[in-house]
């Protein structure tokens, strides 16, 4: 490896055979570069999902109702299901033990207003838990919790967009808001990673809505999380369970989706999931077979090399040399041109994908393609590995072909 004479004779070799191996390394050099560009293309259709699950819970489901659209049971088509404050508990209730996260929710579009300045917002009426279900996160103050469900207390949690909207700069925690009327103490301040729209709501009581805003039990809906040591397939058969059963305690028709619906992230990232293992196994492939390719051609070019090097090698055993030696040097000679193309390639698609940066995303909902550094470290093993098998089997040939029959060859 550090024989400087050997070093020589294969920059030798390789300047002789100038044309020749620029061709065999522009192969592996487009593998590499195909391979980079699929597989940052892929990373950043990953990340745009990843970024559309932001700002809820990976373990989180939603079961919505409307009006039906399916007569049952002598029922009629048309009829309005609500969901009460005995459905949260029955969920409870029959699936406690996997549930992690539970939360009712009711939505309100409020006027907040705080001395001169005010504006529309959407507020919601939740249980404690929620803060989880949301990934909600606290940047001061606290959230709700079951002291305020209990006292059915008047305190908001505002957002951060809301904070700088009302208060700007000045404090906001501590501060009584003025809620569609009524007044409100502020007592925590929250930021979210699903953007400003997440930014600009505000959290209150669920029992404190139900009393000021109907005196009834009424919800808009349930949250859950359920338990994250559920596989995929357990939490989607988990969610499927429960709306059936909520479906027959409602007397809703079996199919009728406009009435009761469950949106379980599970389902959600099993497709996902799914999708994108196929996108990374089609990337995998067509790099692999434009790699394949590379390595033939690197290796008929070491073909070519070999035998007008017979002579070469023949002198060479005559004089003592080891089979082993010439094996080597045409191998370190075959994993040079593939480390240095494959890296001219490497480098390339790096840098494209860096100039791309999140062009693509409005268009074509590819966020931030990058490659990262476990790729970089794979592809340089599989380049070293790819040299290798290109350059052993001519090299072998060599190193086994008789002095007097070199010596004779053309």
């Amino acid at each position: 490896m550090f024989d400087i004479d050997r070093w020589r004779e294969i920059f030798q070799s390789i300047n002789k055979n100038r044309l020749r191996s620029v061709m065999s390394g522009f192969t592996v050099a487009f593998a590499i570069l195909l391979f980079t560009l699929l597989f940052g293309i892929v990373s950043g259709l990953s990340n745009t999902f990843k970024d559309a699950f932001a700002d809820d819970a990976q373990n989180a489901m939603f079961v919505r109702v409307w009006k039906t659209s399916k007569p049952y049971k002598g029922l009629q088509t048309g009829r309005t299901i609500q969901l009460r404050n005995t459905d949260y508990d029955f969920v409870n209730e029959e699936y406690g033990e996997k549930i992690q996260y539970k939360s009712s929710r009711i939505y309100k579009n409020f006027n907040l207003k705080y001395k001169n300045e005010a504006g529309n917002y959407s507020v919601m009426a939740i249980n404690p838990d929620h803060q989880y279900l949301e990934k909600t996160i606290i940047e001061e103050g606290r959230y709700v919790n079951e002291k305020d469900i209990r006292d059915k207390s008047k305190v908001i949690v505002i957002g951060r967009l809301i904070k700088e909207d009302l208060f700007g700069q000045k404090p906001a925690l501590g501060k009584r808001l003025n809620v569609n009327g009524s007044s409100y103490l502020i007592i925590g301040i929250f930021s979210d990673d699903g953007g400003d729209n997440e930014e600009r709501k505000a959290f209150i009581p669920l029992s404190t809505a139900q009393m000021i805003y109907g005196n009834n039990d009424y919800i808009n809906q349930i949250a859950l999380g359920y338990d994250p040591n559920l596989s995929l397939d357990e939490a989607v058969a988990f969610g499927n369970q429960m709306e059936r059963d909520l479906r027959k305690k409602m007397n809703i028709h079996p199919d009728d989706q406009s009435a009761l619906s469950v949106r379980n992230m599970a389902e959600a990232n099993k497709n996902v999931g799914q999708f994108m293992f196929i996108l990374y196994f089609i990337v995998i492939v067509v790099g692999s077979g434009t790699l394949v390719a590379g390595i033939i051609g690197i290796s008929n070019i070491m073909i070519f090399v070999i035998k007008e090097r017979t002579k070469e090698f023949g002198i060479r055993k005559a004089l003592g040399a080891k089979p082993s030696s010439i094996v080597s040097m045409v191998v370190q000679e075959s994993v040079l041109i593939t480390t240095i193309a494959g890296y001219i390639g490497l480098s390339i698609g790096t840098y494209v994908l860096s100039q791309i940066g999140d062009s693509l995303e409005e268009d074509y909902f590819i966020k931030d393609p990058t490659v990262s550094t476990g790729i970089v470290v794979g592809a340089t093993i599989i380049l070293i590995i790819s040299g290798l098998i290109a350059g052993y089997l001519p090299a072998k040939k060599a190193a086994n072909i008789k002095p007097i029959v070199a010596l004779r060859a053309d």
